[in-house]
Formats: C-alpha cells, structure tokens, sequence
C-alpha cells in the first residue's frame, strides 16, 4: 500500500476536520415546515460562506435509482446469470459478488460505473441549488463518486470528493500514488460483454506491479489519495480556514449514518466549537439535529427534493424583492 508523508500546511487539515463524536442530545424539531424552510432561507441569505456536505441522498433525492424495477431492467443480464439473491438486488449489493474471475468482476462493474457515473443523468436540482448559492463562496465536500455537481456546471476545483470516482481505476494493492481515467475502457467493456464476461484481453493489469486493478472507490486500505486528491484536500483545508472567519452556513444533504465521520459528525464538531457556524440538515428519516445548538442547527425531515427546491424558491423570491 502506497502512503503519503506530505502534511497540510492549513490551518485546518482535513484530518483534523474528521470526527467520530456524536451529539449525546439528539432531537427532531417539531417546527412547522414551511417555518423551517424560511428559517434555512434566510441562514443561506445572511452568511458569507456556504459549505455543502452531499450524501448519498442527494443523488436519490435529484432521480438517481439503485435498486427494485429500475435494478431489473438494467441489471437482468447479470441477474441471470448470478440469480436474483441478496447481492443482486441493488447496484451497492451487487458490486461485492463473489465473482468467479476477473472477467466477470469486470463485466459487473464496467456496466455499474457506467449507469451509476459516466451515463447517470440527474442534474436539474443540483442545477437549482448552484443557481441559489451562486452569490455566495461555497465548496462541496462530497461522498458520492458520480460526479452528478461538475455535470450540472459547479467548478471542479470547488469540490473535494473524498470516496473516489466511478470514471477511475487503481491497483487493487495500492502499489503506487496514481489513478487512471477508464471511461472508454468501460465502454469497450459493455460493447463486448457476454454472459456477464468480458473477453480477457480487456481486463485491466496494474502497469507497476502487474496486479489486479480495481475501481478508485474506498472500501479498504488500499485506497489511492491520488495528486488530484491531495490537491482537492488542498483547496477544502483554504476554503475552510478561510469560512470559519465569517458566518459560515453547513447544508447537508442526504447524509446518512454510513460513514458520519466524514461530514455528519464533522458538521456537528465546527458548530460546537464556532459560534458563527450554522448547520442546515436535510433528510428524509435522519435529520435530527443536536439539541445544544438551539437556533442554530435547522433539520428538516421530509422529501429532501422538494426541500431544496422550496428554500431555492424562497431564496430567490427574496432576492426579486430585494432587488
């Protein structure tokens, strides 16, 4: 496994923004909605900075399906191939099959990277919000590896995807500090796939090691923090020590219990410790928020896309009014 000695020169490093402590003083507000959707309107409207933390709800709340009908339709080569068991129900569950060769581990996710990365097609409400914040500075700190942002037209630079990308491979031992584009590669893959099996000639080979390869997705510590990587890192740690100079505002967004330590607990420590930090939570089922922060954490437990869209609408029908 390769590993990077390099240390941030920023005040705050990413490392130091992660946290694995949770509020002991959950609630979920009893405010009305309409109510909650003002108060999040006019925290976005008066801070300076805005930091948005985007889960995997994001993606579902803006169209993205992962399992039931839209899984059969798109999956059903696989599904027979496998069976309709408990890994092929979904495209999460799917990716850890027991796959009999690297063929066929390849025909699975060459096909998984495409429909969930490359060919995925949700944008509009991650248009909308771009649109909403668009007066304010703000940097995305994301889980997903779908890219749906930079497809909608936010700056590249301004995102820090911590969890890697469905457009990357690596070697599957982390022999070295690089990852590679294999979009095209994917898509040789789909047109020559055959009962679930790619030809061995497309299975990609590590070109330092001659190992398997692997998609830059971090489910171990094998995991490559690739430049590009470290550079996002680079630009989260400015954008952050910069923001909690100012009124800074947390939008999280479909944030589960998954991997918390990455964004949901984070958010909690900088409101905690930094009065002029707010935190906006949206979420369907888990948008309970820390007691302790009284009027300064807003969690709005309802249809998630119909929550951004409703805070978008009443931020811009402010600023009609105010213009």
């Amino acid at each position: 496994m390769f590993n990077d000695i390099r240390k941030p020169e920023n005040n705050i490093s990413f490392s130091s923004f992660l946290s694995a402590d949770y509020a002991r003083d959950y609630i979920t507000q009893d405010t009305p909605y309409d109510e909650q959707i003002g108060m999040a309107a006019k925290t976005i409207r008066e801070a300076d900075h805005v930091l948005i933390g985007v889960g995997a709800g994001m993606s579902v709340a803006a169209g993205a399906e992962y399992g039931g009908k839209f899984f059969e339709e798109n999956f059903a080569e696989f599904q027979r191939v496998y069976g309709k068991g408990p890994y092929m129900q979904d495209m999460y569950s799917a990716g850890f099959y027991p796959f009999p060769d690297e063929e066929s581990r390849w025909g699975l996710w060459s096909h998984l990277a495409l429909i969930a990365g490359a060919d995925l097609d949700v944008t509009p409400l991650h248009r909308l919000l771009i649109e909403a914040i668009a007066d304010k500075r703000s940097f995305i700190l994301s889980t997903n590896a779908d890219h749906q942002f930079e497809k909608a037209g936010y700056p590249e630079e301004q995102i820090f995807a911590t969890q890697g990308s469905y457009r990357r491979i690596q070697c599957k031992r982390g022999c070295h500090p690089k990852t590679y584009d294999s979009v095209e590669l994917f898509r040789r893959m789909e047109l020559e796939r055959k009962d679930g099996r790619i030809p061995g000639a497309l299975v990609p080979r590590c070109p330092v090691c001659g190992g398997e390869m692997t998609m830059n997705l971090r489910v171990d510590d094998c995991f490559v923090q690739d430049d590009d990587w470290y550079a996002a890192e680079e630009r989260f740690s400015r954008f952050l020590s910069r923001a909690l100079g100012c009124r800074l505002v947390l939008l999280e967004l479909g944030v589960g219990f998954n991997t918390p330590t990455i964004i949901r607990f984070p958010f909690e420590k900088l409101c905690r410790e930094h009065e002029n930090v707010s935190l906006i939570r949206l979420n369907r089922s888990k948008a309970i928020v820390p007691a302790s922060l009284g009027s300064r954490a807003i969690g709005i437990s309802a249809d998630m896309a119909k929550s951004i869209t409703d805070i978008c609408n009443a931020l811009d029908q402010t600023g009609r009014s105010e213009s």
